[in-house]
């Protein structure tokens, strides 16, 4: 027989890949890692190797939409298991003579090109960069998804500073990102570390000529080999844009709004009227100005089932109009664009959809019945109530209160998702968080802006935290209430709308200290960029925030959702507490038994992004 050592390495690959049926299953050692409760697989599970039709079967199991929230959340993706499936496919996939598949973000030349470019010195920079993530996958190269890295890495190369040989892999250039934002994100800074070429002065206009102006570079500046804009940040800066209705208490005829009256009375909670003074007239005299009116001119037959609507989820959710799903317009529009040369295509989120013809990707919507159509004109008229809420002060300064309970060091186990109370990771500091005393108004809508100042934030916390206040102050809720979430006890802390995010800056103090001014090294700041950056937010972040919300008043939408859940999950906010979460199901309304199951009742829902981890 010929020895193994003669057989060619291709050869002896292939007979790895191939499972020996007599063979016993081995089993790698358990992990360590007390986070690490995914069920380890054997030995040729983790390579990737076994009947294909099981192991689709496998991988198919583990998406979310095949199987609950609570059993996807209790069993995360082995992300180190699935890499190594990956590399491991991808040796195969190149003894075998198959074609690699490319990500959408690369660019592929010839060996002939690439021989003629010849080698240009590459240099480590940090790129300042602001964009917009309105039609964007998140901040970080995806390998089929459109993101703010891939459009960059496409920019570099097309104006000279990524060599024709490294236009495949972001890899071969060390990029690094300082915060990893989420879909939907927006950031005026944000800082990447790579090796580019930057022998041509013009090299920042040249990438800013390839890029849409969603996204634009600020500038570069030279550092030292062994920069990290990940490891070297000291902090982060990030602001959130809030319209002051969102402080607004529920509805007296809202789940929630009767649920927290009802507690309040049982626990003879004084404090909480004391709280909610300021506005304790607010909805009856939205029912006069602005529901009386649009009653009167409804048939006498429909009133009080469309009031009932209003409050009743299920009703909601089947009156809601019929509108093209937001899959089938960014599908029509990908199409559209590659009509056109790959340098030219305009990002999804700032395309005139009205000029293309959606015909064959969603019907035409049905005219409503007339219940619909009543329930949308008392909808539409609460809107435009709370658009014309004005903060009063002692209000507004009961969210700065609430916001200064967060500064320091705590556990921020409720503010994240995938973290335990003992998981060290989830102790976060907080250096500041303001609110702007004079708020914004902008279409009739008051805005505020509130600013925090972090050492570094775990997935979705900046949300989780501004949902949190926002849900302390409109429930008339002690604001003791946030430092219990810092406690052992489980709470369900909803995720704030993503439109109103965006990252103002990293902060390279120590970096700037230890190395600014030597070797030619300059400084890692913004300021010399401050007038291009506040244009830059004002056209592309704000007026893009304000616009969406007046378009589909995500707002309302999230708090309106809130208030009509009829599920205890967010009874902590009341005057009995943590305890109120904790009361049998059975002292539920029979209604709200078919909307949530017990697992449900402390999970809130997750963004279809949640593997991916961000700042924010």
């Amino acid at each position: 027989m010929e020895s193994a050592n003669t057989i060619p390495d291709s050869a002896r690959m292939l007979q790895k890949s191939q499972p020996d049926p007599m063979a016993p299953v081995a089993f790698e050692k358990p992990s360590t890692d007390e986070n690490d409760h995914t069920p380890k697989k054997s030995t040729h599970e983790e390579r990737g190797t076994g009947n294909a039709r099981d192991r689709g079967a496998r991988d198919s199991r583990h998406k979310r939409s095949d199987m609950g929230r609570a059993e996807w959340s209790r069993n995360p993706v082995d992300k180190r298991a699935r890499n190594e499936r990956a590399q491991q496919d991808s040796k195969r996939r190149k003894i075998n003579g198959d074609k690699e598949e490319v990500p959408i973000y690369a660019v592929e030349f010839s060996k002939e090109e690439i021989e003629q470019e010849g080698r240009k010195p590459k240099r480590k920079v940090a790129v300042m960069i602001g964009y917009s993530g309105s039609g964007y996958k998140g901040m970080q190269v995806n390998h089929n998804e459109k993101t703010i890295e891939g459009d960059l890495f496409g920019a570099f190369v097309a104006a000279g500073a990524i060599s024709k040989a490294n236009a495949t892999d972001p890899k071969k250039s060390s990029l690094v990102r300082c915060a990893r934002t989420d879909k939907g994100v927006h950031a005026a800074g944000n800082i990447l570390s790579l090796k580019l070429i930057i022998e041509d002065p013009d090299v920042v206009k040249k990438i800013n000529d390839h890029l849409s102006p969603q996204i634009r570079v600020w500038g570069m500046e030279r550092t030292s080999n062994s920069f990290s804009a990940y490891q070297l940040c000291d902090s982060r800066i990030y602001e959130y844009l809030i319209p002051t209705h969102a402080f607004l208490p529920p509805h007296p005829n809202s789940f929630l709004g009767r649920k927290l009256e009802e507690l309040a009375k049982e626990a003879d909670d004084k404090g909480f009227y004391e709280r909610q003074k300021e506005v304790s007239t607010f909805w009856a005299e939205v029912e006069e100005q602005y529901i009386k009116p649009v009653l009167e001119s409804l048939d006498p037959s429909l009133r009080s089932e469309a009031l009932s609507a209003l409050y009743d989820p299920e009703l909601i959710i089947k009156t809601k109009e019929p509108l093209l799903k937001t899959e089938d317009l960014e599908q029509a529009a990908q199409l559209k664009a590659l009509e056109g040369d790959i340098q030219s295509r305009i990002p999804l989120g700032v395309m005139d959809i009205s000029q293309h013809d959606f015909s064959g990707v969603a019907s035409k919507p049905k005219d409503p019945s007339p219940l619909e159509a009543a329930i949308r004109s008392l909808r539409n008229a609460y809107v435009t109530a709370k658009k014309a809420h004005r903060i009063h002060p002692g209000r507004l300064s009961r969210v700065r209160s609430s916001l200064s309970r967060f500064v320091g060091t705590h556990n921020f186990h409720n503010y994240t998702i995938h973290k335990t109370y003992r998981d060290a990771s989830a102790r976060r500091i907080i250096k500041s968080f303001l609110v702007n005393s004079t708020p914004l108004l902008i279409n009739n809508t008051e805005w505020l802006s509130l600013k925090v100042h972090g050492q570094s934030f775990m997935m979705h916390q900046i949300r989780k935290m501004v949902s949190m206040v926002a849900l302390v102050v409109r429930c008339g809720c002690h604001e003791g209430r946030l430092q219990d979430t810092y406690l052992a006890d489980k709470v369900s802390i909803p995720k704030a709308p993503g439109l109103g995010l965006l990252l103002e800056r990293p902060v390279f103090d120590s970096y700037n200290e230890r190395m600014g001014g030597q070797n030619g090294r300059e400084r890692i700041e913004f300021d010399k960029f401050s007038k291009e950056m506040e244009e830059f937010k004002q056209r592309e972040i704000y007026e893009r925030i304000f616009r969406e919300e007046e378009r589909d008043n995500q707002f309302h939408t999230f708090f309106a959702s809130i208030d009509n859940l009829k599920s205890p999950q967010f009874l902590y906010l009341s005057s009995l507490a943590i305890q109120a979460t904790r009361r049998p199901i059975s002292r539920i309304p029979e209604s709200s038994k078919a909307q949530v199951g017990e697992e449900a009742l402390i999970d809130d829902a997750s963004s279809e992004d949640d593997e991916d981890p961000e700042d924010g």
